[in-house]
């Protein structure tokens, strides 16, 4: 992994993090069954992000694009968490956390700001 996350449209960013998370939450799998245990918590919601921006956009409404990008930001958020409690936990030491992390809140910004600007376009007349 680069020192940066990949840039680019959210369906590909957050493709890109999900791969990302799959591959630390595999070194995970070596450490503590605490550390194993985050991790799993760490893959569902870090793989859930891109899940629900592609759900989102066959989304059979406004309503419901704005409803998956909504649940795509809470799980971000969860993300940010459960990297946050491996790493100050020191369950689990790894380079990638860091960065990972800025990611995930980068990409909270992000779905913050289309669900915003979405909501807004859904109440012009």
């Amino acid at each position: 992994m680069s020192d940066q996350l990949p840039k680019g449209g959210i369906q590909e960013r957050s493709f890109k993090f999900a791969l990302e998370v799959v591959k630390l939450v595999k070194e995970i799998d070596d450490q503590s069954w605490i550390a194993r245990t985050l991790g799993k918590q760490l893959l569902r919601s870090g793989t859930s992000i891109g899940a629900n921006v592609e759900e989102g956009q066959a989304g059979q409404s406004r309503a419901d694009f704005i409803n998956k990008y909504k649940i795509a930001l809470k799980e971000a958020r969860e993300t940010v968490y459960w990297l946050r409690l491996l790493s100050e936990s020191e369950e689990c030491v790894n380079q990638k956390i860091p960065a990972l992390k800025q990611e995930a809140k980068e990409i909270s910004l992000i779905l913050g700001s289309i669900v915003i600007k979405a909501k807004e376009n859904s109440e012009k007349p």
